[in-house]
């Protein structure tokens, strides 16, 4: 038996939440110690990240067999999801589009409807596009999109393993 199989679903679901908020916590760190300002591509993955932990906990807490399993489901629809805002971040700091730096989220949404903020975002600025710190040669992007990634497996593996069991069981 594989070590994937030997740990439960909800124990899965725990470490998913706990990576999760302690990336949210990393990020905290880096604003307040170091000084780094987030971007707003930064500010919605913080919200997917803290999403990702919700849903993780609620499947954990929840029955595995349905209601677990949405839950587990919205948890991995966020993290994909999370993974797609981290990747146009990415995208952006490797194509700078040479703008200046835009206006913060808090000013965007204070000024602008929803439907004008959103586009806006994603349109990035130039705040978006600068890397101002790295660790081992990788952005905070770079870092974000790898734990999207890692946590969007782990979902989909813990998703897909009640499916497959008697496969893994063999």
């Amino acid at each position: 038996m594989n070590s994937f199989a030997a740990i439960g679903p909800r124990m899965r679901y725990v470490v998913v939440a706990l990576i999760s908020v302690g990336l949210v916590g990393v990020a905290l760190v880096l604003q307040h110690t170091v000084g780094l300002v987030p971007c707003p591509l930064c500010i919605f993955q913080r919200i997917a990240y803290l999403a990702v932990a919700l849903f993780a906990t609620v499947a954990a807490w929840r029955e595995p067999r349905v209601s677990g399993q949405f839950f587990g489901f919205l948890a991995l629809a966020c993290a994909i999801a999370g993974a797609g805002i981290a990747g146009r971040h990415v995208w952006l700091e490797m194509n700078p589009q040479g703008l200046s730096c835009g206006p913060g989220l808090q000013t965007m949404l204070e000024n602008f409807p929803l439907t004008e903020v959103f586009p806006k975002v994603f349109r990035g600025g130039g705040d978006c596009s600068e890397t101002s710190w790295t660790l081992l040669g990788l952005t905070i992007a770079d870092w974000s999109l790898i734990w999207f990634a890692i946590l969007t497996v782990v979902l989909a593996a813990t998703l897909l393993a009640r499916r497959f069991r008697p496969l893994i069981a063999r």
